[in-house]
């Protein structure tokens, strides 16, 4: 499998017309080899290329999660590196003023809370408002793209973690998600496409090794859970920050007993896609540090079964269980919304954190509402054919 970055460099002409550009990416921006892709087009683009633009935990990939913005500063080759996750999360006027085009390589997560894609959403915006050009260098998810999980967003959940009526995992590559997203903006996109990507495949199934794309995130099997995980953002329950296994331990001092909450959460998956073991851990930073936390070790054992969803919700349950009054809902003040619960804004549905307090089943159509809906609109922007299904699978 081809890489946009790598089809570029092989045909250098693509970017003839591209005029001056800017670069939206990260240090986790490389080809197989690890050459950085602002490197390579810097030999294609020399003095076309005169700045560049930052995600969420800036273009180095240094900085923590949640509202911890990173200011602008002198990139490679002397030029500009805007952040858009600042004081601004769309590019002003003034940074696109001697700018003609915005190419992006940006490796997006495959789950519907992470914020890569939606930087890109405003970069659309910018384009469509200036009149520049988008350039989508697209990259695979390392999810696959044959599977879909979790209910829709509902738009009145709408914050910096959900923008678009998308599901929790969305199975979209970058250039799909872009071309999703630009049917309500309307902006002017050229998409350099993989090669040989039939959505089948898996990180694990192309490559050998994975490149943090942000701090917590410094693993492939950190990857395949974190859909699950993440939602722990929305609780006090520790999902791994501030330990060398951020999404893949998960727990907190109020579990008295780790075989037990193992046990609760294998009582509401039934799956042997993923081993839980039971384990203490003490974070050093963020929620619970310097406590140690008893929960578990979220092992991967099978990738392409795990179903992220019910997993995460199951996580939850167990939490709510064994922890009884001990386990609570994080407070308002989430990536930018200080008025509904995080957990809400997570899951893409306001209130719905009641329906786990009730004990509604984590496979109940509650938790999928809107995917049959989704699947068709996917299909009308997929850019390599294929068959999407929604667990179980």
């Amino acid at each position: 499998m081809k890489l946009g970055i790598e089809r570029l460099v092989e045909n250098t002409q693509l970017a003839k017309n591209w005029g001056r550009c800017a670069f939206l990416g990260n240090q986790a921006s490389l080809t197989p080899d690890f050459k950085p892709a602002w490197t390579l087009l810097h030999e294609i683009l020399e003095e076309r290329l005169v700045a560049f633009f930052g995600p969420q935990h800036g273009f180095h990939a240094t900085v923590q999660d949640n509202m911890i913005e990173t200011g602008h500063n002198a990139g490679p080759y002397g030029l500009p590196v805007y952040s858009l996750y600042s004081e601004t999360r769309e590019p002003k006027d003034d940074m696109l003023e001697n700018v003609d085009t915005i190419v992006v390589d940006l490796q997006i997560t495959g789950c519907r809370v992470y914020t890569f894609k939606y930087t890109i959403a405003a970069c659309l915006r910018a384009a469509k408002r200036l009149g520049k050009t988008v350039v989508i260098l697209d990259r695979p998810n390392p999810l696959g793209g044959t599977h879909i999980e979790g209910r829709c967003l509902d738009l009145k959940a709408k914050s910096f973690v959900g923008e678009f009526e998308i599901p929790m995992r969305h199975g979209m590559t970058t250039a799909e998600a872009t071309q999703y997203f630009n049917r309500s903006i309307n902006a002017k996109v050229e998409i350099v496409k993989l090669e040989g990507w039939t959505g089948k495949e898996y990180w694990s199934d192309l490559y050998k090794h994975w490149v943090l794309t942000s701090p917590n995130l410094p693993s492939i099997d950190s990857v395949y859970v974190y859909p699950a995980t993440v939602m722990l953002e929305g609780t006090n329950i520790s999902e791994g920050r501030g330990t060398g296994l951020p999404f893949q331990f998960v727990g907190a001092p109020y579990i008295k007993d780790a075989e037990a909450y193992a046990k609760r959460i294998q009582h509401y998956i039934k799956s042997d896609a993923v081993f839980l073991r039971p384990a203490e851990f003490q974070p050093t930073s963020q929620k619970w540090a310097g406590e140690v936390c008893r929960g578990v070790h979220i092992h991967v054992i099978d990738a392409k079964r795990i179903e992220t969803f019910p997993l995460g919700l199951a996580v939850m349950r167990a939490a709510m269980d064994l922890g009884g009054d001990a386990f609570q809902w994080q407070q308002p003040g989430y990536e930018y919304n200080y008025s509904d619960l995080p957990i809400d804004l997570i899951l893409g549905e306001l209130g719905a954190h009641k329906k786990l307090e009730a004990g509604l089943d984590i496979r109940d159509p509650f938790w999928s509402t809107g995917l049959t809906d989704y699947a068709q609109r996917l299909s009308e922007v997929m850019i390599y054919p294929r068959k999407v299904l929604n667990g179980p699978w």
